[in-house]
């Protein structure tokens, strides 16, 4: 039997840390919603907080389920996992001086880096599906009951948004030769970007706008913003242009 790749024990782990996530909170479900009014007033010293709360108040259980596992697991875990993934795609290469043996394969270069873009790609979203497919599962389990469809337009959703910094990630592993040093800069900008989400005054500054509780909430009934979408896709494909333009000049 031929060895398992690392990426794939990796993308196992990120999922059972999503399902790890989810399960027990929706389990807690009853007693979060008893408890919901006196939440809400504690959360008013972070408005933010209060906001999302003030929408499972009005839509109930779909609402408090994209906000734990889109909006906080998938996010925060989904954007740790798209860096640390893309990170050493080309980089980790250079680092190890592995480089020129992976161009000396005989395939094109543009065959190499799509393939190396498509298995972490694979790895960031495949697990985003799989354990949104457990959530009416879960949900039955606490008397609710819930279908599918909402929880996979908003996975694809989330997906685009995930691909989108594996993209950006990428895109650096193709142009440096440090991989720590390319993770540890996009995680800084990430980590900044939620901050800036979580202030009211400069909320709608940050990235993390595009795939919150109110979009989340959005999609879920069907209505996708047009803008948004296009807006990550647009960001995905420019990405992996300038990734293969810089791979195909890029030498050992």
């Amino acid at each position: 039997m031929s060895r398992v790749p690392p990426l794939v024990w990796f993308a196992l782990a990120y999922g059972l840390l999503l399902e790890a996530l989810l399960a027990p909170a929706i389990l807690f479900w009853p007693e979060f919603s008893a408890n919901l009014e006196a939440l809400s007033s504690m959360a008013k010293a972070v408005p933010m907080v209060g906001e999302m709360l003030r929408s499972v108040e009005e839509q109930g259980l779909p609402a408090y389920v994209l906000g734990q596992h889109f909006f906080k697991g998938c996010n925060a875990l989904g954007t740790a996992a798209a860096v640390l993934f893309a990170a050493p795609a080309i980089a980790g290469e250079a680092h190890r001086g592995t480089l020129e043996m992976l161009l000396a394969r005989p395939f094109s270069r543009r065959r190499l880096l799509l393939e190396r873009y498509a298995a972490g790609a694979a790895a960031v979203v495949v697990p985003v599906f799989l354990t949104s497919l457990t959530i009416p599962y879960l949900c039955e389990r606490v008397d609710e009951y819930v279908s599918y469809g909402p929880y996979l337009a908003c996975a694809a959703h989330q997906s685009l948004f995930l691909l989108a910094i594996y993209g950006v990630t990428f895109l650096g592993s193709c142009l440096a030769s440090n991989p720590t040093r390319v993770a540890l800069v996009v995680l800084f900008l990430a980590v900044s970007q939620f901050a800036l989400y979580m202030v009211k005054t400069v909320t709608h500054s940050s990235v993390f706008r595009l795939c919150d509780m109110e979009v989340l909430l959005d999609v879920a009934d069907g209505e996708w913003n047009g803008p948004i979408v296009l807006g990550l896709a647009l960001a995905c494909v420019l990405a992996l242009g300038a990734a293969l333009f810089a791979f195909e000049r890029r030498t050992p």
